[in-house]
C-alpha cells in the first residue's frame, strides 16, 4: 500500500485520537504502538530498528496507509525520504502538559522496565530521550527540539503542525477531505492508558 502520511508527533500528543480520525477519513489503517504490542514479529522488527538496523519500510507497513505515534515517528526523517508523496502530520501540545501526561502513562512503564532491549527502553527511553528520562526540562527539551525539527524540514504543502483539540478543521482542510458529521475522536486519555496497553500486550515494555 505504502504510506501516504506519516505521524512525526510524540507519543502523548493525541496521536491514538489522531490514528481513529484518519481511518475515519478514509487514510487507514493506520499504524501505532497499539498495532506493534500485541505481534512478537513486529516486536522484533522495531526491537531490531532500534539497535540500528534498518527494517524493509515497504514489508513493516505494507498493509497501512498511515502511521503515527512512536515507533514510526522516531523515524520520520527516513520514513518521510522513503515515502516522498507522503504528508506530514506533527502532533503537539503545550509542552508542560505533554510531560505530565508522560510522567503518568508512558515513564512509568519505561522506568520499571527491566528489559534493556525492549522498543520503548532501547528506542523511546535511550534513542529519544537519550536516558535522561528522570530529567523534566531535558525531555522537554527533546520534545521542543523535534517539533523545532520537523517544521524546520518540511513547507506548509507537505506539513501539518497539528494542536491536541484543534479537531477536524484543519486536519480535513490539509488533506482535502469533507469534515465527517460526527465528533472528532477521542482515545487513550491518561486514565484510559494502563488499560489500553493491558488490553493489547502481557509485556507492556515492548
Amino acid at each position: 500500500m505504502g504510506l501516504s502520511i506519516i505521524g512525526a508527533g510524540f507519543g502523548r500528543t493525541g496521536t491514538e485520537s489522531l490514528k481513529k480520525a484518519l481511518e475515519i477519513l478514509g487514510f487507514g489503517p493506520c499504524y501505532h504502538m497499539f498495532e506493534v504490542l500485541p505481534h512478537a514479529d513486529r516486536v522484533a522488527i522495531w526491537r531490531a530498528a532500534a539497535r540500528g538496523d534498518t527494517p524493509d519500510w515497504d514489508q513493516v507497513f505494507a498493509e497501512y496507509n498511515a502511521t503515527v505515534d512512536w515507533p514510526g515517528a522516531y523515524f520520520w526523517r527516513e520514513l518521510s525520504a522513503h515515502y516522498p508523496k507522503a504528508k506530514i502530520i506533527l502532533s503537539v501540545r503545550d509542552a508542560e502538559l505533554w510531560y505530565d501526561s508522560m510522567d503518568k502513562t508512558i515513564l512509568p512503564i519505561l522506568r520499571d522496565s527491566d528489559n534493556a532491549d525492549s522498543i520503548g527502553v532501547r528506542l523511546i527511553a535511550e534513542g529519544v530521550f537519550g536516558g535522561k528520562i528522570e530529567d523534566r526540562d531535558h525531555m522537554i527539551s527533546v520534545y521542543n527540539r523535534n517539533i523545532s525539527e520537523v517544521q524546520a524540514q518540511f513547507g506548509k504543502d507537505r506539513l501539518l503542525t497539528y494542536e491536541l483539540g484543534s479537531g477536524w478543521a484543519p486536519l480535513c482542510a490539509f488533506l482535502g477531505c469533507p469534515i465527517p458529521d460526527r465528533p472528532y475522536p477521542r482515545g487513550n486519555a491518561t486514565d484510559e492508558f494502563q488499560g489500553n496497553v493491558d488490553a493489547v500486550t502481557d509485556n507492556p515494555s515492548g
